[in-house]
Formats: C-alpha cells, sequence, structure tokens
C-alpha cells in the first residue's frame, strides 16, 4: 500500500510485506521544481516510463518544465522486487508575460553575422551539461548565491513586435559589477567562457546526476572548469556581460534539459 503526504515536502512510503521500505521525495510539486529523493539500495525508479539515475548513496533526482503537462507517474521497484506505482500531480503555475511593439527588428533578432557564434556558444553549453556522474551535491539545502534585490523571476517571457521570445529561466539578482558570486552547492566546474553573446561570462557547476547551475553575465571567474568547489566557496564575480542593460547575476537550473526555477530551492527573499 501506499501513503503519499503532501506540501512543501512531499513523501512516498510504501510497506512490503511486514518491512517498511521508503521512497521519499522532497520539492514542490509544480512546473519548473527539481524533486530530490532517496531509495533504499537496489532500487529502480521510472518516471512516466523513463529510468531516472539513481547514485551510489541512494539519492537521485528529476524535475519539471515551465510548461509541463500536470499529471505524471512514478514507478518504483524496491530491493525485494516489488513494484508500486503512484500519480502525481503538479500545481500549475502563471507567469509574467510583457508585449513591447514598435522595436527595431534589430532588437528583435540576432545579425545574421553573429549566428555562427551563437551556435558555437550553444555547443559549449550542451557539452557542458552533459555530466551524468553520480554525486549527489544536489541533495545539499542550496542557498542563494549572491545577494541583492530579485530583478527578473523565471517563467516570464517578453512578446517583441508580435514574436514571442524565449522565456526566461532563471532568477536575476541585481548588484554591482564586482559581487561575489557564491557556490550555492558542492559541485564540480564544467565551463568557463568569458564572452558568449547574448549571457556573456557564463560559468556552469555540476552538481551530480545531471543537476546544474549556470551564471550569466559575469565579470570575472574565479575557478576554471575541472575544479572541484564547496558550498559557499567565492566563484566569481557579478557583471553586466553579454545583452543586458545592467549589472545582475542571471541564476539557472537544469535537470538534463528540463530548466528549472532555482529559487524553488532557497529560501524566499
Amino acid at each position: 500500500m501506499g501513503k503519499f503526504f503532501f506540501g512543501a515536502f512531499v513523501n512516498l512510503m510504501f510497506m512490503v510485506g511486514a518491512q517498511a521500505e521508503m521512497l521519499e521525495l522532497r520539492g514542490e510539486l509544480t512546473q519548473g521544481s527539481l524533486i530530490r529523493g532517496s531509495a533504499p539500495s537496489g532500487s529502480e525508479i521510472w518516471l512516466d516510463g523513463k529510468t531516472i539515475l539513481i547514485g551510489e548513496d541512494g539519492n537521485f533526482a528529476f524535475g519539471f518544465s515551465r510548461d509541463d503537462e500536470l499529471e505524471h507517474h512514478i514507478k518504483w521497484r524496491d530491493p525485494q522486487g516489488e513494484s508500486h506505482e503512484k500519480s502525481l500531480t503538479l500545481t500549475p503555475r502563471t507567469y509574467d508575460i510583457q508585449r513591447i511593439e514598435g522595436l527595431p527588428s534589430k532588437m528583435v533578432s540576432p545579425p545574421k553575422e553573429v549566428l555562427d557564434r551563437i551556435k558555437r556558444d550553444n555547443i559549449q553549453v550542451a557539452q557542458a551539461r552533459a555530466r551524468r556522474d553520480s554525486r549527489s551535491d544536489f541533495a545539499q539545502n542550496f542557498i542563494w548565491p549572491a545577494q541583492g534585490p530579485i530583478s527578473g523571476v523565471y517563467g516570464s517571457q517578453r512578446v517583441l513586435n508580435g514574436q514571442p521570445k524565449r522565456p526566461h529561466y532563471g532568477v536575476d539578482v541585481a548588484a554591482p559589477t564586482g559581487t561575489t558570486v557564491y557556490a550555492p552547492a558542492d559541485g564540480v566546474v564544467t565551463l568557463f567562457v568569458p564572452d558568449m553573446y547574448y549571457s556573456g561570462g557564463t560559468m556552469i557547476i555540476d552538481h551530480g546526476l545531471g543537476v546544474s547551475s549556470t551564471f550569466l553575465h559575469l565579470s570575472k571567474g574565479l575557478v576554471k572548469a575541472g575544479e572541484q568547489i564547496k558550498q559557499g566557496q567565492p566563484v566569481a564575480e557579478i557583471g553586466a556581460t553579454g545583452r543586458v542593460t545592467g549589472a545582475h547575476l542571471d541564476w539557472r537550473m537544469n535537470w538534463m534539459s528540463v530548466r528549472l526555477d532555482p529559487a524553488l530551492l532557497v529560501p524566499k527573499r
């Protein structure tokens, strides 16, 4: 049988014969959320029919996108070989949509001469996010990487001259150029490029099993690709590089290719 508890933390508990075996999930059941969990050694987990990677310590993670469907299905096979299933229902979210008309065309679409550069940038980012090692740094309680007013939120979107642009997939922290950026959790730096077209100084930190943080518009990197870092360690400095209107940190998070809302993992501001 199964017992389900809802709230900021979600728990699934399955009883196998006379022995209680627990599959624990932590996180908000909503669009854009990272769900973290733990399972007994030897377990197998599937979400919507797809295998979920489990670390050697039993920790695992999966996430839901900005516009994900609300109904999902989790299946778990415990170490005794018994299978269990449960439905997960997400809470829908609404997002800020801003419409702006009358902009020059060069402000809506990038010029052709930079398209190759943008393509190269995207390839580097995809490669840096492809890491899938079994570390579970993501199981920590995340901290804010910088202090300052929140100037942009996850999921917001602009429609320029009637053309919908990509939604904003991060949370923006406004602060002066040179303000320190700290690691929100342990991890391994997989990328630092000082001058990408859109994002300027760009750093990616891998937290294990496909979970990663990305920092955009940096003025300076304090660590290099390949370095192992600890939560709270200075890793970069805020800047106004790339296509921005002012100095700020754009913090983004991914689970695999799924774009997550970092604000759901840290204390509310």
